[in-house]
C-alpha cells in the first residue's frame, strides 16, 4: 500500500493543498496532480531543462525536486508569468524573435533565462565571468553560458538569444 501525505504548494499565486506519495517529485506533482501540463518532461534526469521551473524565483530542475521540499515556497511556472491577457515580457520576445519551432523545450527556457537574469543582477559568477566584481556585459556569451542547461532540440537557440537580449539587456543593467 502506498502511503500519501498532505502537502501545501503555492503555485503561481494559488494555494494548492495535494495528497501525493513522498516520493513524487515537483513536475510530477505539478503535472499529474495540480493539472498545470506547461512544465514539460523530458529526460526526467536534469539534463535537458525542459522541467525548469522557478523556486522563491531561483531556477531549478523540478524533475530532480521532491515535492515535500517546496512545501510552503514560491513556485512559478510558464502558467504564472502572463498577468491577465498580457504575456510576460520575455514570452513577447520568444514570440516576436522565433525563440521556438516545436516549443517542447520553451516553458523551460523562459523560466530558466529569468532565473539565469536574477542570477546575473545579483552578481553571481559564471565561467564566463568568474569574479562579477566588476562590470560584466551581457553578452550572447554570457547567456548562453548561463542557458548552458538548457537544450532546444530543434536548435532555435539563435532566436532564443535575441528573445532575451530583448526582454532583458535593459534589466541586466
Amino acid at each position: 500500500m502506498n502511503e500519501t501525505i498532505a502537502v501545501t504548494l503555492k503555485i503561481n499565486g494559488t494555494v494548492h493543498n495535494v495528497q501525493i506519495e513522498p516520493r513524487v517529485s515537483l513536475l510530477d506533482a505539478l503535472r499529474d496532480v495540480v493539472g498545470l501540463t506547461g512544465t514539460k518532461k523530458g529526460c526526467n534526469q536534469g539534463a535537458c531543462g525542459a522541467c525548469t521551473v522557478l523556486v522563491d524565483g531561483m531556477r531549478i530542475n523540478s524533475c530532480l525536486a521532491i515535492t515535500v521540499q517546496y512545501a510552503g515556497k514560491q513556485i512559478t511556472t510558464i502558467e504564472g508569468l502572463a498577468h491577465a491577457s498580457e504575456l510576460h515580457p520575455l514570452q513577447a520576445a520568444f514570440v516576436e524573435h522565433d525563440g521556438f519551432q516545436c516549443g517542447y523545450c520553451t516553458p523551460g527556457q523562459i523560466c530558466s533565462a529569468i532565473g539565469m537574469l536574477r542570477e546575473f543582477q545579483n552578481n553571481l559568477p559564471s565561467a564566463v565571468s568568474p569574479d562579477m566584481s566588476g562590470t560584466y556585459e551581457f553578452s550572447d556569451e554570457e547567456i548562453r553560458e548561463r542557458m548552458s542547461g538548457n537544450l532546444c532540440r530543434c536548435g532555435a537557440y539563435v532566436g532564443i538569444t535575441e528573445a532575451i537580449h530583448t526582454a532583458f539587456d535593459e534589466a541586466a543593467r
